[in-house]
């Protein structure tokens, strides 16, 4: 199994990462995957995956939480670092307007910026929506060329959504705890999505699933997701595990 989202270079993790990750290893997690917030975590994701050559790929990009007025500068400063670090996908970038509208036009903007990096270096991008998915959308039907490949992480809309999605390209979408959660919906687009664009992920520290719900979440708690995944498909964990692993190692062009 791979965890194709987790940000366990952040603080909540600086008193135990070496043991994260060995738990991680343990439960049968083969790699993880570090998605970029803003220009001060790239020295830590860097750090982290320089300590684990081999288990740990990044991404890097500008985090919409992160979008202000002075953006344009933020996203200069940081593509030099792109070409300097080798990062396997442009994330996590999109838009966020769940808590602060102001910056929606701005957001709108660094998401279009990021997508081209990801066109000139032919990587794929790593999606955050939250109460944006139309705004996503109509900066990709304004993009003017050929989208590049990439993911919706931690997609939480309806099969209707996944098929709007779907209209602009044959992307993948990243499920966490929150399909194991009771009151969650997110596996209504299991079937719709299909083990062929489903990736794995965790999105530590955040998301926990079910029986950890409320602790720090990590990537050893991947097969609690695959296996809930499974169940709700009336499927073997094992195909689930196989499928969504072939998925992260085509969709980031992985070597392991």
């Amino acid at each position: 199994m791979l965890d194709s989202h987790s940000h366990i270079y952040c603080s909540d993790f600086d008193e135990d990462r070496r043991q994260v990750i060995v738990r991680a290893q343990e439960a049968g997690v083969r790699h993880i995957i570090l998605p970029n917030e803003n220009l001060p975590s790239v020295e830590q994701l860097v750090a982290v995956r320089d300590a684990w050559p081999g288990y740990i790929s990044i991404a890097l990009g500008l985090h919409p939480e992160d979008v202000d007025g002075d953006f344009e500068s933020q996203l200069t400063a940081m593509r030099p670092l792109l070409n300097e670090h080798h990062p396997v996908a442009v994330g996590e970038i999109g838009i966020d307007l769940y808590w602060d509208a102001t910056w929606r036009e701005q957001q709108m903007q660094a998401l279009d910026i990021q997508l081209h990096w990801c066109k000139e270096l032919d990587i794929p991008f790593i999606i955050h929506c939250r109460n944006a998915l139309n705004e996503i959308l109509s900066v990709m039907d304004n993009f003017g060329e050929p989208l590049p490949q990439g993911v919706f992480h931690s997609f939480t809309g309806t099969p209707e959504e996944v098929e709007k999605v779907r209209e602009r390209g044959d992307f993948y979408f990243g499920v966490n705890g929150i399909v194991t959660f009771k009151k969650s919906n997110v596996k209504d687009i299991l079937p719709v999505v299909g083990l062929d664009r489903l990736l794995l992920e965790t999105d530590s520290p955040y998301l926990a699933p079910v029986p950890n719900r409320g602790k720090r979440n990590e990537s050893a708690n991947i097969p609690h997701i695959c296996n809930f995944i499974a169940n709700y498909l009336d499927i073997a964990p094992e195909e689930v595990s196989q499928a969504t692993d072939r998925n992260a190692i085509a969709l980031f062009n992985l070597n392991i």
